[in-house]
């Protein structure tokens, strides 16, 4: 089921399984989500939750017991139920199951809320621990943009823009996308602008910490931008379909990374995780504002 928000300048689509964006709309009608054409990649803006990335062969072990989890959590797959709706905002929820609970033994309530003010879209997820033990978690987005914007230039006219020079650091991937721990300085000059192309992602996702935490997508050829703000987030992934002339870009605030090569994690221990003591919730977000 989908649940339509709207203003007087954006129209939001989300989906209920997955508590997934599927669709973000001007005044002018034009769509600036990537629409999941499966001949590049049928997500649009998939949720993170309970892990981001991937674990080595799937599975990772918490109080002696093995467990398997497909890429990116179990939240993607899942089908949220409506908690609140108004006119500008929604909240959908998941609750913990038997179902869950074969992948990730835990009891938890994991609210997503999508709010509009003005030209701004706030997602905002709130993770509630109901366990007697601490929920441990980690929180991502995927949200994925045409580029171009509707007929506005091609995608070799489109930049992203940081507001100021950083020091950024690349997240050293193997070959099978995990973590190597070999990061390095993306630009040797500092990083501020990244030029849009094909090329970029050959090798995969382009993920980047040490860095403001604010990026703009935007083209001289086109009067509009879309700028994503994600203060609760460490991390930001770049990347599109690989090796492909994929017509757009994600741009994926994540709080931690996929596994290290070559280790099957123990959860208790695995780096970067959350762990929400019980009774207590956690809140975080991340914005999307269309210029």
């Amino acid at each position: 089921m989908l649940y339509s928000i709207q203003n007087e300048f954006l129209k939001v689509e989300i989906n209920d399984v997955g508590a997934e964006l599927m669709s973000i709309k001007n005044k002018n009608d034009v769509e600036f989500l990537w629409q999941g054409d499966p001949k590049y990649w049928g997500g649009r803006a998939p949720i993170m939750f309970p892990i981001c990335g991937r674990l080595y062969e799937g599975k990772y072990t918490y109080l002696g017991k093995e467990y398997s989890m497909p890429n990116h959590g179990i939240a993607r797959k899942y089908t949220f139920s409506p908690s609140q709706k108004g006119t500008d905002f929604v909240t959908l929820r998941m609750v913990s199951d038997e179902s869950t609970k074969l992948s990730y033994p835990f009891d938890f309530v994991f609210d997503v809320t999508f709010s509009l003010v003005k030209n701004e879209l706030k997602i905002e997820y709130k993770v509630k621990n109901e366990d007697t033990k601490d929920l441990i978690f980690a929180l991502g987005a995927h949200p994925a943009f045409n580029v171009p914007f509707g007929k506005d230039g091609k995608f070799e006219d489109y930049y992203l823009m940081f507001p100021k020079t950083a020091v950024a650091l690349r997240v050293d991937y193997s070959p099978a996308c995990f973590c190597t721990h070999n990061d390095y300085l993306y630009k040797k000059e500092g990083t501020r602008r990244i030029d849009l192309k094909h090329e970029l992602f050959d090798d995969d996702a382009i993920f980047l910490y040490n860095i403001p935490k604010e990026i703009t997508l935007t083209s001289s050829k086109s009067k509009n931008s879309i700028s994503v703000y994600f203060d609760d987030m460490k991390y930001v992934g770049l990347w599109h379909a690989v090796r492909t002339d994929a017509p757009y870009v994600c741009i994926e605030p994540w709080t931690s990374i996929p596994a290290d090569e070559g280790v099957v994690d123990d959860l208790s221990t695995k780096k970067e995780m959350m762990h929400l003591a019980p009774g207590y919730t956690h809140k975080s977000s991340y914005t999307i504002k269309i210029s």
